[in-house]
C-alpha cells in the first residue's frame, strides 16, 4: 500500500488553522447594523379582556413579553428605530398593536397534547390602518418533547408568531392569515 505524506499534511495545517484560535469561528469587529429605515412602535401586548387562559400560564410563560422581544429581535433589520417602551416616537411611526385572542395551553407539557396561541392584530401609520392580521401557531413541543413544559412549548409558538408578524411587516395586507392559518 503506497502511502502519501500529502493527505496527512493537509489535515494537519487544518486543524493547526482550528487551533490557533481556540477551535472557535473567526469574530467580526464590525456590528450588524439595521438596515431598514423608519421606526416601529410595538405597543404593549394584551390578552383579550374576556380570554380564558390558565392563570399559570398568564403567570409564568410571559407570552406577551416573549412576542414582543421575537418581533422585535425578528424586525431589527427592517426597521432604524424600534420602540417597545412606550417612550416617544416620530409622528410617521409605524404601530403596531397585537392582541392576544386563545391560548390552548393545558398543563402537562407535551403530555397534555399540543399548544396553541391565536393573535389578532394591526399596523397603522399616521392614523391610517396600513394591514391587519390572525395569526395561529401550534406545536406539540418538536424534539424532546416529553421533556419539554407547557411554558417552553407555548414558547416555540410566540417565537414562530413573531417570525410571522415580523415577516408581514415588510409588506402589510388587510385581512391576512399568517401561520397556521
Amino acid at each position: 500500500m503506497k502511502f502519501t505524506a500529502l493527505p496527512l499534511l493537509v489535515l494537519l495545517l487544518a486543524l493547526s488553522g482550528c487551533v490557533s484560535n481556540g477551535g472557535k469561528p473567526a469574530q467580526t469587529t464590525q456590528a450588524l447594523q439595521p438596515t431598514g429605515t423608519g421606526t416601529l412602535v410595538i405597543k404593549p401586548i394584551a390578552f383579550k379582556k374576556d380570554l380564558y387562559i390558565r392563570e399559570a400560564v398568564r403567570n409564568e410563560c410571559n407570552l406577551d413579553g416573549k412576542l414582543a422581544q421575537f418581533i422585535e429581535d425578528y424586525t431589527a433589520d427592517q426597521f432604524a428605530t424600534i420602540i417597545t417602551d412606550g417612550s416617544k416616537a416620530p409622528a410617521d411611526a409605524q404601530v403596531l398593536t397585537i392582541e392576544i385572542d386563545e391560548v390552548m395551553g393545558a398543563a402537562g407539557g407535551a403530555w397534555s397534547g399540543a399548544k396553541a396561541i391565536m393573535i389578532t392584530g394591526e399596523v397603522s401609520q399616521n392614523g391610517k390602518v396600513l394591514g391587519d392580521f390572525r395569526a395561529r401557531r401550534y406545536s406539540g413541543g418538536g424534539m424532546f418533547a416529553a421533556y419539554k413544559g407547557t411554558c417552553s412549548i407555548l414558547g416555540r409558538c410566540t417565537k414562530a408568531l413573531g417570525r410571522d408578524v415580523a415577516e408581514w411587516l415588510r409588506h402589510p395586507m388587510p385581512k391576512a392569515a399568517l401561520g397556521d392559518l
